[in-house]
């Protein structure tokens, strides 16, 4: 089984920093995509950046300049620095990769969430 386990979401104040991490575990031979999307109350969840195995990356336009993301293929990690937040920033952040493991007795792409990490931005 894959799990994709967050952590570092919390409270911080507007204009102050996080970092988010997502680290894959399980039966992996290779990860594709791996990004962050966020989802806040009555709001669908939308992208809020990618980034390939080959560290190409794309952000939504409302966190460019401000969030980076970056991951560690050695680790299966992707990171996502946050900084200069903004309240409408608050959301549950979830990780997303796409990534080949076995599936049903066979090597197969599958794409997995992690379980989410609420990010709370006070003005």
């Amino acid at each position: 089984q894959v799990q994709l386990v967050e952590s570092g979401g919390g409270l911080v104040q507007a204009g102050g920093s996080l970092r988010l991490s997502c680290a894959a575990s399980g039966i992996i031979f290779s990860i594709n995509a791996m990004g962050w999307y966020r989802q806040a109350p009555g709001k669908q969840r939308e992208l809020v950046a990618v980034i390939t195995r080959g560290g190409s990356t794309n952000y939504a336009d409302s966190v460019k300049g401000r969030f980076t993301i970056s991951r560690d293929n050695a680790k299966n990690t992707v990171y996502l620095q946050m900084n200069s937040l903004r309240p409408e920033d608050t959301a549950v952040y979830y990780c997303n990769a796409d990534l080949r493991t076995v599936i049903h007795d066979s090597i197969a792409t599958g794409e997995y969430w992690g379980q989410g990490t609420q990010v709370t931005v006070s003005s």
